[in-house]
This record gives structure tokens, C-alpha cells and sequence, in this order.
């Protein structure tokens, strides 16, 4: 079967071996492929994101079961899936069933390839290790693409006040209102802490979905509330910068790290229960939507990931087998 595989020039198409499904897990046919910023580091050979020599790359992808493992549960041959599991760059890929979720009646493949990821991953950061109440002041930081979009929805979703968004691009940032947004602001702005703390009537944010680290860290401390949390998701800012550990220590500050590379299946397995139990009739009635900014073949895998590199994207990129 045709596949993105890692090379030091980024993702290139071969010709690999089609996977064997183990017996929790299902074989499916993709049918859409939703890019991520991990990608970009697994198509260099990142193994820290999954990355193995000759395998294919890629973590969020939708298409139909062909094959279930003898203890797989819950699926059967010809259902539509959409699937949070490695190896998403090619015409079939397995997922373990704990990490796939039934495509909605009405749904389309496209659709449910943008929802996987973003779902999982801002219901754990929002409700799970945020311990989101509803009223408190909320921001997500990287909201313009598809994982932030989602964050903002179920932000609001949930319950949450004022909801804040983060995107350094006037026309993205423009948009964040239409997912949920109250408040769009720049973080190259200096003045951003300022806009959030008068926009929060000078008690600051109670919960920040922190995908951008780097030297905003410091920033973020000083928009937040007395005994808020910051849960860290990515590093699009920067790995490493200065940290404020005495704003830390007087706001009391609970600074959460997470992350999907060292957790085990069992508690992959527990993230999608618990995201289902709270969203899932909301997802099947439609009510979470990320707009696709750009759809390319699978053998057009590498201009995919460049406009990804570029920062340009609002929404999912997306790749067609």
C-alpha cells in the first residue's frame, strides 16, 4: 500500500507492507487524514511522536473497519470509524478499539477526520486535569487551528464564562468569535495580559489551555486568577524560556503538563470514555465543527505539510488516499 514514511527531508510516499491488526485492534481503510503539528516532527523521524523507520506516520485519520481483532469490542466489518491512533499517512491503518469512536449518521469521512484529536485531547486539558466549572474565565492559546477551534466549543459547551482566544493573525483572530470566542487577542501584543485581566475584571483567567509555552509563559501567569490552572499542551512558542516562579508560587498557581507519548492504552482508553460521556450526543447532532482550510492527495503528503509549516491554515488540513 501507498504511505507517507519519515525521511530527513520530511515525508515522502512509499510503497510499505499493509499492517496486521493485533486482537484489540481494527484494520481500516482510510478514507481521510487529518494533519497535525506532531506530523511535522514525525516526518523528520521524531520518534518522540511515533515516528519508526519504513512505517507510516501520522496520528488522526477516518475510513471503514475491514478487519476486527478477536478481542476487539464494539465494532464489526464495514462501520465508519473515525480514529486518535498512530500510523494515519496511508491507504490502511490500524487503530486499538479503545482509540476509535463510530462516524455520526449524517457525517461525512472529511468531517470526521478534523474531530478525533481535538476532542480527546481539549476534553482532557478543559475537564479532566482543568477541572473546568461552569462560569470561570477560560482561554485557549493557539486557537485558530483545528485542536484549538474545538477547545473554544467546548469551552463554552461546558459552561465556562468568558472565553479568550489566542491567534498572533488578524483575519484568524477575527474568526475565533464565530467558535466561541468572547475575547481574541494577540500574544505578540505585549499588552495582552492587560486585555484579558480588564475584560475578567482584574481577577484573571481561572484555566488556560497553554499550547504555545515558550516566553509567553510568564505572560499567561500574569492573566491568571488566584488558585488557577495553566495545563500545558504544546510548545508551538518555544521548548524552553525564562519561568516567573515567584508569580508562580504568590497566584498559586497549578501548572499541568500533559501529554499523549507517555500515557498507556488503558488510560488512552479512560481519556475517550470520559470525552464521550460528556460530549458525544452533542458530537452526533453536529454541534462541534472544524472548517477544513485545505485538502491534498495522499501522494501530495509533503505540500500538505509545508502549508502546515507555513502557519497559514485556519481549521484541518487534510489528506485524501
Amino acid at each position: 500500500m501507498k504511505a507517507g514514511v519519515a525521511s530527513p527531508n520530511g515525508v515522502t510516499i512509499e510503497d510499505v507492507p499493509q499492517p496486521k491488526p493485533k486482537p484489540t485492534e481494527i484494520l481500516v481503510k482510510v478514507k481521510a487524514i487529518a494533519l497535525n503539528r506532531a506530523d511535522l516532527g514525525s516526518a523528520k523521524g521524531d520518534t518522540s511522536h511515533g515516528a519508526a523507520a519504513g512505517k507510516p506516520i501520522g496520528s488522526e485519520f477516518s475510513g471503514e473497519v475491514v478487519e476486527v481483532g478477536a478481542e476487539a469490542r464494539g465494532f464489526k466489518v464495514g462501520d465508519r470509524v473515525m480514529c486518535h491512533s498512530p500510523g494515519s499517512h496511508a491507504e490502511y491503518a490500524v487503530s486499538d478499539y479503545g482509540r476509535a469512536m463510530p462516524i455520526p449518521d449524517g457525517m461525512n469521512f472529511e468531517t470526521a477526520a478534523t474531530l478525533p484529536i481535538g476532542l480527546n485531547t481539549l476534553h482532557d486539558a478543559l475537564v479532566t486535569k482543568g477541572r473546568l466549572k461552569a462560569g470561570e474565565a477560560v482561554m485557549v492559546q493557539g486557537a485558530s487551528s483545528g485542536v484549538g477551534l474545538i477547545g473554544l466549543q467546548i469551552a463554552k459547551f461546558m459552561g465556562a464564562g468568558l472565553v479568550v482566544g489566542t491567534s498572533t493573525n488578524e483575519t484568524r483572530r477575527a474568526r475565533l468569535k464565530e467558535f466561541g470566542a468572547d475575547l481574541a487577542v494577540d500574544t505578540k501584543d505585549p499588552t495582552w495580559p492587560d486585555q484579558v485581566l480588564k475584560a475578567t475584571g482584574g481577577k484573571g483567567l481561572n484555566l488556560t489551555v497553554d499550547m504555545l509555552s515558550g516566553p509567553t509563559v510568564s505572560q499567561t501567569m500574569k492573566a491568571t486568577a488566584l488558585l488557577g490552572r495553566i495545563v500545558n499542551i504544546g510548545r508551538l512558542a518555544g521548548m524552553k524560556a525564562e519561568f516567573d516562579f515567584d508569580a508562580h508560587a504568590r497566584q498559586r498557581i497549578d501548572y499541568i503538563g500533559v501529554t499523549f507519548r507517555t500515557r498507556t492504552i488503558e488510560e488512552v482508553r479512560e481519556i475517550l470514555v470520559k470525552m464521550r460521556a460528556d460530549l458525544w450526543d452533542a458530537v452526533s447532532a453536529g454541534k462541534f465543527k472544524v472548517p477544513i482550510d485545505k485538502t491534498y492527495p495522499l501522494d501530495e503528503a509533503k505540500a500538505g505539510h509545508e502549508h502546515m509549516r507555513g502557519n497559514n491554515h485556519f481549521g484541518k488540513i487534510l489528506l485524501i488516499p
